[in-house]
């Protein structure tokens, strides 16, 4: 008895409906009719002989064997996207596609002067930036390169500890002057702090001892980094920066310099089978050397370290 396969088209279809959440959305997304895209579901169901959605006059609801396949697809995607990138790219030239993966802060505040001082050297290169404060899985090819804020424990993995990023305490000069500056740590719980709202294993690791630096102490809670970045920026009140971006903002003040500072173990990690591809190659030995500098204090390439402005 011959059992059908199904064709990676349908599993794409259900990816984009668990993702969008509707047969609309997911049929725009793949620019497809959502009659078409329906197709492609209830085909997939009858081959695999499950049902994955439930039907109802509001739309369509995954089952939890929808949800127990998601994974398996998400490799599927993952796997698709590797080949498509190999196909693009020679062994012996430094042109191609690659996906790099990388924190929200690193990938929008630290990454762009440096991919851009690659492809000025390699224009052939076209890059994928996947940012994501979760660990892409480089074993299953989410991405070919990760700059990654730990060790990674996978054995198949080529990592090259590339330094400690330091952090430090800012607040924005216009805050400061509206509600003065912190003599000691103790006075932080006077003022408003920018923090995170769900505190995880990697937060906890990180937390300052003897600091008022917990979830009740903050006047600002969210898990988006960037958005915290922002906040700061915006004189929202005093928040924990990496002093790379700290202190090339003139805008941006770094309180208890002197006693306050927190750091970072920083790893550039791609697959071992990726080192005999010199696009992977340059650019891992790349984006390794100026994070180095960066950890080290130095400012990435295009960009300057901008002085205070006089005071008046």
């Amino acid at each position: 008895m011959t059992i059908q396969e199904p064709g990676w088209e349908l599993y794409r279809s259900f990816l984009a409906v668990m993702r969008e959440g509707s047969l609309s959305a997911a049929a725009r997304l793949l620019g497809m009719t959502q009659p078409s895209l329906g197709r492609h579901i209830r085909e997939l169901e009858d081959t695999l002989g499950v049902s994955l959605f439930a039907r109802s006059p509001q739309g369509v609801s995954p089952t939890d064997l929808a949800h127990a396949l998601l994974p398996h697809a998400q490799a599927m995607a993952s796997a698709s996207a590797a080949l498509r990138r190999a196909a693009t790219t020679r062994d012996d030239a430094i042109a191609g596609v690659v996906r790099i993966a990388a924190s929200e802060v690193v990938g929008v505040e630290v990454l762009p002067p440096m991919l851009a001082a690659f492809r000025e050297r390699h224009p052939g290169v076209v890059m994928e930036l996947s940012l994501s404060n979760q660990a892409e899985n480089l074993l299953r090819r989410d991405a070919d390169i990760a700059i990654r804020m730990g060790r990674p424990t996978q054995d198949a993995l080529v990592a090259r500890q590339v330094g400690r990023i330091a952090l430090g305490m800012y607040a924005h000069r216009r805050y400061v002057k509206a509600h003065g500056r912190p003599g000691t740590m103790a006075e932080l719980a006077g003022h408003a702090l920018i923090g995170f709202d769900r505190e995880t294993a990697y937060i906890r690791s990180l937390r300052p001892a003897g600091v008022p630096y917990a979830r009740e102490h903050f006047a600002l809670r969210t898990d988006n980094d960037l958005a915290a970045l922002a906040a700061l920026r915006a004189g929202y009140g005093i928040a924990i920066c990496q002093c790379g971006i700290g202190d090339r903002d003139p805008s941006l003040l770094r309180l208890f310099a002197d006693s306050f500072e927190l750091h970072m173990d920083t790893w550039v990690a791609m697959h071992e089978d990726l080192r005999r591809n010199a696009l992977m190659r340059a650019l891992y030995d790349h984006l390794a050397t100026l994070l180095m500098d960066y950890a080290n204090g130095a400012s990435p390439p295009g960009k300057r370290t901008l002085r205070a402005p006089a005071k008046r």
